[in-house]
C-alpha cells in the first residue's frame, strides 16, 4: 500500500468501530499518526491497540464538548507535533419516525452533535495551526441528506445542513484548506443495523451493486479526497451508494 501520508497526523472523531475505526485504518496503514476519538473508553482503547500504539491516540469523550475538542488538539500536538487532517465522523440518530412528531430535545441533540460539533472541530483545528500550515478536512454525511427519507428525516436533514456546510468552509478556508464530503448509503455498521439486520436482502436489492456497503467501500474514497491526489478537489459530496440513489432509493 502507498505510504500517502507518511509525516501526516489526522483526527478521526467518532473511530472505536464501523467507518471511523475503517477510515483510521487506512490512514494509519498509509503512514499517518491518528487520534481517534468516541465516547466510551473501553471500545477506543481496543481500536488504538489495533491501529498499533506507537501510531495511534485515543481520548475518550463527547464530540460536541467544546473542552473534549480542544484537548484532543492539544494532546494530538503534544504526541504528534501537528494536525493536518481531520475526519468529522461523529454522527447520532436517536430518533425513528415521522418528523411532525419530533421531540424538540431530541432534535436539537442531533442538531448539536451531526452539525455543530463538525463546524466546532474544524474551527479547533483550523486555529491549532491547519489555517496556516494547510491541511484536508471530511466530513462524513449521508445519502438520507439527498433525498427525502422517511423515519429518519431529521436526521437526513442534519446531513444536508453538514453537505452545505462544506461547501461553505470549502470557500472560506481555501486556498490552505480542502474540505470535502462523503455521503454514503447504508454500510453494514452497528451504527446503521436496524436499517437493514432483518431484511438485508430485500434492502440489498435495491442496490444496483447487488449488496450493502462496507468499511472499506467507504475508506478508500476518504484516504483519496484527504491525500494530495485530490490537491484540485474541494466542496465536493462524493456519494457512496453502490447506484441506489441512481434510482430513487435513500
Amino acid at each position: 500500500m502507498s505510504k500517502r501520508f507518511d509525516g501526516r497526523v489526522a483526527i478521526v472523531t467518532g473511530a472505536s468501530r464501523g467507518i471511523g475505526l475503517a477510515i483510521a485504518e487506512r490512514l494509519v496503514a498509509e503512514g499517518a499518526k491518528v487520534t481517534i476519538t468516541a465516547r466510551k473508553p473501553e471500545p477506543l482503547a481496543e481500536a488504538v491497540k489495533g491501529l498499533g500504539e506507537e501510531n495511534a491516540l485515543g481520548i475518550a469523550g463527547k464530540a460536541d464538548d467544546v473542552e473534549h475538542q480542544a484537548e484532543v488538539v492539544a494532546k494530538t500536538q503534544e504526541a504528534f507535533g501537528r494536525v493536518d487532517v481531520l475526519v468529522n465522523n461523529t454522527g447520532i440518530n436517536p430518533a425513528f419516525g415521522p418528523m411532525i412528531d419530533l421531540d424538540h430535545g431530541v432534535a436539537a441533540k442531533t442538531f448539536q452533535v451531526n452539525v455543530l460539533a463538525a463546524l466546532s472541530w474544524t474551527q479547533q483545528v483550523f486555529r491549532a495551526g491547519m489555517g496556516e500550515h494547510g491541511g484536508s478536512v471530511l466530513n462524513v454525511c449521508s445519502v438520507a441528506g439527498l433525498n427525502p427519507a422517511p423515519g429518519i428525516g431529521f436526521y437526513g436533514a442534519t446531513k444536508a445542513m453538514l453537505a452545505h456546510m462544506t461547501q461553505e468552509l470549502a470557500v472560506e478556508l481555501a486556498p490552505k484548506v480542502r474540505v470535502n464530503a462523503i455521503a454514503p448509503a447504508v454500510v453494514k455498521t452497528k451504527f446503521a443495523t436496524a436499517l437493514y439486520a432483518e431484511n438485508e436482502a430485500e434492502v440489498a436489492a435495491g442496490y444496483p451493486l447487488g449488496r450493502l456497503g462496507i468499511p472499506s467501500d467507504i475508506s478508500g474514497a476518504a484516504a483519496f479526497l484527504l491525500s494530495e491526489e485530490a490537491s484540485w478537489i474541494t466542496g465536493q459530496i462524493m456519494v457512496l451508494d453502490g447506484g441506489t440513489t441512481l434510482k430513487g432509493g435513500m
